[in-house]
């Protein structure tokens, strides 16, 4: 057994990024100065963008997104069950009706096959969630959207770097939603990025994110800069700050490096497992993409074993491998199954994915010693369990 416990995710944070902090820190730009602009604008480029938007959290971009189509009650917006639940949320708390999709069983993405049975009158966008960084159907989603006039939002709060035919998710004439939190591919602190094609949206979201305000702080209180401002909408308080931008600088150029080490693993956990029967494997989605691997989540066969999922992450644990549970599927939870009147049996594949998934050890700094530490355990634990 490890004699060390080892958590399934870890933030990668090196000198440059200290360095850079710790320079915010004495220049007296703690909260959103030049170094945001600097991130915003390598981030854009490395999506390929024209316009981003920096913010506190991607929670905020997609309630920032979702007030911008000025939704009202009895409006409905089709999403995935399998996902936190602030992509559920922030559509409620905009005045919509969630509308949820079962998901592939394989990607555990949302099933682009089965979003039409679910349109009517009443839909205004589709909210594809890029399940632990490998890309949705978007060109099944995108027909859909064209053909019904809905407009797309992409979750991609696990997609930084992420690919889909050859284009980066971030480049679509969509509005994507990106998250900075410690866990995923790069991270700010915390943090999140709203991109888009649109620049009358992107205008929206900057004037939305800092209380409506005509000059944002900085600019106001440069050398150059003038104090006076106007009000022109109320807005919220969702502002990035140059204390987490110090941090992006210098996690955006390692992301690529990031995700390499990160597909090492998992395609390692993939050929270890490939003759584990009470484990099912992530698998990939048949179009052409890349997939970043913010989480690598198998599925335990419950049914083949003596303990449930969360008695086997127990068992884990006590090996000392740390798990994450990436997701309890959205109706599983008591308000949304209440509030949205969810019957049983209405989302079977969702269903079997949430009484089973869990999130295995994946991030840059793990070495291949803590993959096969990773694997050992979750063989012990099927080997003292198995029915």
């Amino acid at each position: 057994m490890r004699q060390e416990f080892l958590p399934f995710s870890t933030p990668t944070i090196e000198d440059d990024e200290i360095n850079e902090v710790v320079d915010s820190l004495k220049s007296g730009w703690i909260t959103t100065g030049p170094k945001v602009k600097r991130f915003e604008d390598a981030f854009k480029a490395y999506v390929g963008a024209p316009y981003a938007v920096p913010l506190s959290s991607a929670t905020a971009g997609l309630h920032l997104a979702l007030l911008a189509l000025q939704l009202k009650e009895g409006d409905e917006v089709i999403t995935t069950p399998m996902t936190f639940a602030s992509t559920v949320s922030m559509i409620i708390l905009c005045g919509a009706t969630p509308v949820l999709v079962d998901i592939e069983p394989g990607t555990l993405n949302i099933d682009a096959g089965k979003i039409r049975e679910k349109i009517t009158a009443k839909t205004k966008a589709v909210v594809p969630v890029h399940f632990a960084g490998q890309p949705c159907d978007m060109d099944a989603i995108f027909a859909l959207a064209k053909e019904f006039n809905l407009t797309v939002i992409e979750d991609a709060a696990h997609a930084a770097g992420t690919e889909y035919k050859g284009k980066r998710i971030g480049s679509f004439d969509t509005i994507s939603i990106f998250s900075f939190h410690p866990n995923k591919n790069i991270t700010t602190g915390e943090g999140g990025m709203l991109c888009t094609t649109d620049e009358a949206l992107a205008e929206e979201v900057s004037l939305l994110k800092f209380h409506g305000m005509s000059r944002e702080a900085w600019k106001r209180f440069s050398a150059t800069g003038n104090p006076n401002y106007e009000i022109l909408l109320p807005g919220f308080k969702y502002n990035m700050m140059d204390i987490q931008a110090a941090l992006g600088i210098h996690q955006l150029p390692k992301l690529d490096g990031f995700i390499a080490k990160r597909t090492e693993i998992a395609e390692f956990y993939n050929a270890a497992f490939a003759d584990v029967a009470e484990l099912a494997r992530p698998s990939y989605a048949p179009y052409d993409q890349r997939h970043a691997w913010h989480l690598y989540t198998p599925l335990i066969r419950i049914e083949r074993l003596t303990i449930d999922r969360d008695q086997f992450m127990a068992e884990l644990k006590k090996l000392n491998i740390g798990t994450g549970l990436h997701y309890k599927a959205i109706h599983h939870h008591p308000y949304y199954r209440d509030t949205l009147q969810i019957p049983a049996g209405a989302f079977p594949n969702a269903d079997y994915a949430s009484d089973r998934i869990l999130s295995l050890p994946l991030f840059p700094k793990m070495t291949m010693d803590d993959a096969r530490d990773v694997v050992e355990a979750v063989k012990e634990v099927i080997a003292k369990n198995r029915k």
